[in-house]
């Protein structure tokens, strides 16, 4: 049950309400935008709600128990605010939000309704449409480890032990030559071996991706160059010269880990964990066959 301040509470009781909607949105790098549905701009928590968006929120749904809490926001794609090449690049990706009711004539009189972060955006030619979870969401997220062939660490962090950004593992490299919104011929990555970077990870530094990653989906070399092929366009043109770092690719297998890195001492899988077919398998020999024993 949520406790309403005093003035908020002697606006709803009056019958005439001033009431309006804002969305304070913080991005993982401390960046804060405001969106209101109201017809001009509020200042809420420091931070200023802009109407300019046409922001609109859906009902919010919010029910008993560990259910999360959901909501939906829509408004217009500004630059600025929320430029679409921002969204396309995930800076908004799990960023947390806070939708408060205001009246707009008092804006110190507001309730907290929902506390979430982004889920779901989509993106048209001039409008977005963002989903807002509840906090609850985050039980429904696998926690822990599972017992799977495959290593369970991320490329280059504490408990996989490799640096990742010797130079033995990362490529400082630029655009020779864009192929595609998502394929490049690279200059600079000429001293290693085909398919080292397939499956790593790409950031650009430079260009009108700069600040975007994207997950490399192969590389190989032909009598055109070395060339590196991305999983998704880019959401801006690749131009020659862009400028990128690109990190060495680990398929999370024990025979990669042990042949490409000699880092099987800290393979963090189960890579001799039976499969299904040895579990469901008929028995042979004079073993155990599966029934009573003695």
């Amino acid at each position: 049950m949520k406790t309403l301040p005093p003035g908020l509470a002697a606006s709803l009781a009056s019958g005439v309400t001033t009431l309006c909607q804002c969305w304070i949105i913080t991005r993982t790098d401390g960046l804060r935008l405001g969106f209101t549905d109201h017809d001009e701009d509020l200042t809420l928590e420091g931070v200023v709600c802009s109407a300019g968006t046409g922001a609109t929120g859906s009902a919010v749904e919010q029910a008993a128990g560990l259910s999360p809490d959901s909501a939906e926001i829509m408004g217009a794609l500004t630059d600025g605010r929320l430029a679409d090449s921002e969204l396309a690049r995930g800076l908004f990706d799990g960023a947390a939000v806070a939708v408060w009711r205001v009246d707009w004539q008092s804006p110190e009189n507001r309730v907290l309704i929902l506390s979430g972060h982004l889920g779901e955006v989509g993106r048209g030619r001039t409008a977005f449409t963002a989903e807002v979870r509840g906090l609850a969401d985050r039980l429904n997220q696998p926690r822990g480890r599972l017992y799977q062939r495959s290593c369970d660490a991320a490329f280059g962090d504490a408990r996989c032990g490799l640096d990742a950004t010797a130079p033995a593992y990362r490529g400082l490299a630029t655009v020779a030559r864009p192929r595609s919104p998502r394929a490049l011929l690279a200059a600079g990555l000429d001293g290693f071996a085909p398919d080292w970077f397939t499956a790593g990870r790409l950031v650009w530094t430079t260009g009108a991706n700069a600040g975007a990653v994207a997950e490399v989906r192969a590389h190989a070399s032909d009598r055109a160059g070395v060339g590196i092929e991305l999983w998704q366009p880019m959401p801006a043109p690749i131009a020659a010269g862009d400028a990128f770092t690109v990190t060495a690719g680990c398929d999370k297998a024990f025979g990669s880990c042990r042949t490409k890195f000699a880092n099987v001492l800290n393979f963090r899988g189960c890579p001799h964990l039976p499969g299904n077919d040895y579990a469901a398998g008929a028995t042979s020999g004079s073993g155990n066959d599966g029934g009573r024993l003695g």
